[in-house]
């Protein structure tokens, strides 16, 4: 079965679809990925306390999940607790991201920078991207979300190079979030100091959720390592 690609014509753009290119042409790109189960239009709203120097671009996931779309399916086991997930659909999903990047750029005649912003499973897919191009993209923002275990072949190379690179993230959650379980928590802090240069900041009562505090921080972070 073919895995879908990205929906380009659901993309969610700050500029009009026709001026991109030229935009582009001078200013940064920010890639938004949402959560699971939602679509485009989700962090969409955020663009306007993001830096007004950057051309936005939030990306619809290309599998139909409840109510609204997932980069890879989940299930819960009860048993224990935990999220499980198929780390070869993960790949599969981000091989259709960089296709999308791919052509975008090829359309478009080249990125002045590329940012990532990813919210709980769209995190997921933003340290993929950095796992699999570490060179490519300037900063990501990593919100509500956690790291997986790429068993996948070639995986190991790929963590190798990305923790040669260490491109900086920054990691906002809240301690309590009922969504994440403890064992994604436990992984995600030990892997992504190791490969990462990390800007790690907690926010209480935000649940699965964001902040304006967290926001403004993540915002602040973006001025700091994107060439704005």
């Amino acid at each position: 079965m073919t895995f879908p690609a990205i929906d380009s014509t659901a993309v969610r753009w700050s500029v009009p679809r026709e001026k991109v290119a030229s935009a582009l042409a001078e200013r940064p790109l920010l890639l938004m990925m949402h959560g699971y189960g939602s679509n485009e239009g989700d962090l969409f709203s955020l663009g306007q306390y993001m830096p007004e120097e950057f051309v936005i671009a939030s990306l619809r996931a290309p599998l139909s999940a409840g109510p609204g779309f997932a980069w890879f399916q989940i299930d819960y086991d009860a048993e224990n607790a935990t999220l499980r997930r198929d780390v070869n659909e993960v790949t599969r999903s981000t091989h259709q991201l960089i296709s999308w990047i791919d052509e975008l750029e090829d359309e478009v005649g080249g990125f002045q920078d590329v940012a990532l912003l990813g919210f709980s499973q769209g995190g997921v897919m933003l340290t993929q991207l950095f796992r699999h191009q570490p060179e490519r993209y300037s900063a990501g923002v990593f919100l509500a979300s956690f790291a997986v275990v790429d068993t996948t072949e070639g995986g190991i190379e790929r963590d190798t190079a990305l923790a040669e690179v260490k491109p900086p993230i920054f990691w906002g959650r809240d301690p309590q979030d009922p969504v994440i379980t403890p064992d994604l928590i436990d992984f995600t802090r030990r892997w992504l100091p190791a490969h990462f240069d990390v800007d790690a900041q907690l926010y209480a009562h935000v649940g699965h959720g964001l902040s304006l505090e967290e926001i403004e921080d993540a915002t602040a972070f973006l001025r700091k390592h994107v060439g704005l």
